[in-house]
């Protein structure tokens, strides 16, 4: 394991010994012609795991969010979110300047649409607006610390929409972390959504790519919008290869980073002057705040810096993402330098020297 600490994001995993054996010995073709027999066998056993009949490689998880929309929606459509959604916050205005919709943001305490927040949203196309086109949900809820849908609630969002005429897309970024939390199987997640993006390079530790499945008809769709999108890809089973890898190897090793989210979030709870936010941890991501009089969260996410230990946030909030290249070690590092830091003055020595809890978290 590395000497620094990166606790910043999952998408800075590095590719497994396995993954960079396969991507050398990769078979490839060009892509944009169909003929990478890798890229195609990635596409056809990510579609085969997700229960759904087609699948399409993408650069990148916003490109596969991006060009799903486009192919579920018309210009002036509406797309109804939670407000603190990923496409909203971190994929550039995309629904507006590339698809030209207007997304209906709906704020929920935890993140997660239900029903009942989005029926009263619900509008039929007339001749003062196109109407509701497409629901989007995000599973885990990554500003919301990893949450989890309850997969009932996914099923009736799913079952409404669909009486109603409309698609639901999922960007399941973090999919296999959900179905791990959830205890079923990443296909049951999929069921109850038309379309769906997953990452391959967050948890599941490759270096590049997203998935995005459907039905075929919505599938021949998003790879003439990918195209477009400039992500038509030539000899792409070099990094196809290592997908498949993470595809097949990773899930098995996700509960190891549950397990150290945990560990984190129960040393947190314990440490004077922190605040878990929120204080659930259900998967590889936690928020962490300090308590007014501390120490600001930017200083200390500089002074962590200064440890070896690298965090993200905003403002007070911390967060950290559990992932394959940080292993308890590393953890139990990150919470040493954390009390060192928030130690008074001329206690932080003493409070180094002492243990940090053990393994129960």
């Amino acid at each position: 394991m590395s000497t620094i600490v990166d606790l910043r994001s999952d998408t800075l995993t590095q590719p497994t010994p396995a993954m960079r054996k396969a991507m050398f010995e990769a078979e490839v073709g060009d892509d944009v012609q169909g003929e990478d027999p890798t890229v195609n066998r990635l596409e056809s056993r990510a579609a085969e795991i997700l229960g759904k009949q087609a699948a399409v490689y993408v650069p990148s998880g916003t490109m596969g969010n991006q060009a799903a929309i486009k192919a579920h929606t018309q210009p002036g459509q509406e797309i109804i979110c939670e407000e603190r959604a990923h496409i909203i916050l971190y994929e550039m205005g995309m629904p507006a300047a590339f698809s030209g919709c207007l997304v209906r943001a709906v704020p929920t305490p935890e993140g997660m649409l239900r029903w009942q927040d989005i029926t009263p949203r619900l509008r039929p196309a007339s001749d003062h607006y196109r109407g509701t086109a497409l629901i989007e949900v995000e599973n885990t809820v990554n500003i919301a610390g990893g949450r989890v849908y309850p997969l009932e609630q996914l099923a009736e969002i799913g079952r409404e929409a669909k009486a109603a005429g409309v698609k639901v897309h999922m960007d399941g970024a973090r999919v296999f972390n959900a179905a791990l939390a959830s205890g079923c199987a990443v296909s049951d997640i999929a069921a109850t959504v038309d379309s769906m993006c997953f990452c391959l390079s967050k948890g599941l530790g490759a270096p590049v790519g997203s998935i995005v499945v459907g039905d075929k008809d919505f599938i021949e769709e998003v790879r003439l919008v990918r195209k477009a999108l400039g992500g038509g890809m030539r000899q792409a089973g070099v990094i196809a290869a290592a997908g498949l890898v993470a595809l097949e190897e990773s899930p098995k090793r996700l509960h190891e980073d549950h397990e150290n989210a945990q560990y984190l979030a129960g040393e947190i709870r314990r440490t004077d002057g922190l605040r878990l936010d929120p204080d659930v941890v259900e998967t590889n991501i936690l928020f962490f705040t300090t308590l007014p009089g501390r120490i600001p969260g930017a200083e200390l996410r500089l002074r962590l810096k200064q440890h070896g230990v690298l965090v993200s946030g905003a403002g007070d909030r911390i967060r950290m993402v559990t992932h394959q290249n940080v292993d308890r070690a590393g953890c139990v590092r990150a919470i040493e330098a954390i009390r060192a830091e928030l130690a008074p003055a001329g206690e932080s020595q003493e409070r180094q020297a002492q243990p940090v809890g053990g393994s129960a978290y």
